[in-house]
């Protein structure tokens, strides 16, 4: 005679569970969920008994997971994030409109060539907002934000937009009316604000001379800095990413061989109410694309 095959569990059951396990306490399962506590504790018995295993092990005031709780517990919420994820891909509609909120810098050397893609792909309107300097903290809210670090956000979804190179650049009138490339350390430098590293870093990593005298120039956007740059005003460190079409067109040059890296970068962030599944896929994968 052929076994009877196993029946899955209720959902139900298997939600208060994970909640359950998570939180590590039914209470905060309940109050998650909505439900009352003796409901919490009867759902979860009602999955051991169907399962014939104890996944938790009850004390008078707490509530940790058997060695069977333990071993499922990562399967289960691996099953109900892909049917969270699935069903939202499916079945929610797009929000019709984005927002997005990042450094004026980062508005105007990354995001605008992109805009008009991202509004194609995302099949919704976009509105941009500005952020002051010392707004790198990003909450978890409806904007996507991009943000400068290391990439420990608390946010659902989360991508680095490059890898940060720094090096010096230059406006190729200035190197004309100077010693040339070959010795670029002795022309003015611009300085700049900001969470990138500064030229004291630079010339300590590659043992290059400090500034010569005073800094002529510093500013409190990387934006300004570069325009300054093209201007033929001195020599700004600059993110290569952010320059990629100056550097190709001519605008600027890229003056000696040192290239420095640096562990942090911009990042896209969103939480779950900021956009859609579908639409953060077809934006991050638009963007990766369009990388240099």
């Amino acid at each position: 005679m052929q076994e009877p095959s196993f029946q899955l569990p209720q959902l139900e059951w298997i939600r208060a569970f994970e909640a359950a396990a998570r939180l590590g306490s039914f209470t905060a399962a309940a109050r998650e969920t909505g439900l009352t506590q003796p409901a919490i504790s009867q759902r979860i018995s009602q999955l051991e008994a169907h399962l014939g295993a104890q996944l938790f092990l009850r004390q008078a005031r707490t509530i940790t997971l058997s060695v069977e709780g333990e071993a499922w517990l990562p399967h289960v919420q691996a099953a109900l994030q892909e049917l969270s994820e699935s069903s939202e891909m499916l079945f929610a509609r797009d929000r019709t409109h984005l927002t997005f909120s990042a450094s004026q810098s980062v508005i105007a050397l990354f995001l605008v060539p992109r805009l008009a893609e991202v509004e194609r792909v995302t099949g919704a309107s976009i509105s941009v907002q500005s952020y002051v300097l010392g707004g790198q903290s990003a909450t978890l809210d409806e904007v996507i934000q991009i943000r400068y670090g290391a990439g420990d956000w608390p946010h659902h979804y989360q991508m680095p937009l490059y890898d940060e190179e720094l090096a010096p650049v230059a406006a190729p009138q200035l190197l004309a009316q100077g010693p040339g490339q070959g010795d670029w350390t002795a022309l003015p430098r611009i300085a700049c604000t900001g969470p990138r590293p500064d030229w004291h870093a630079f010339t300590r990593a590659f043992g290059l001379p400090a500034t010569p005298g005073a800094e002529a120039l510093r500013f409190d956007t990387f934006h300004a800095a570069l325009e300054a740059a093209k201007s033929g005003l001195g020599v700004a460190l600059a993110s290569l990413p952010l320059c990629t079409e100056d550097l190709r067109e001519g605008r600027l040059v890229q003056l000696g061989s040192e290239v420095l890296p640096h562990g942090e970068t911009y990042w896209l962030l969103a939480s779950k109410r900021a956009i859609r599944r579908r639409q953060w896929d077809a934006l991050t994968t638009t963007l990766l694309q369009s990388k240099g």
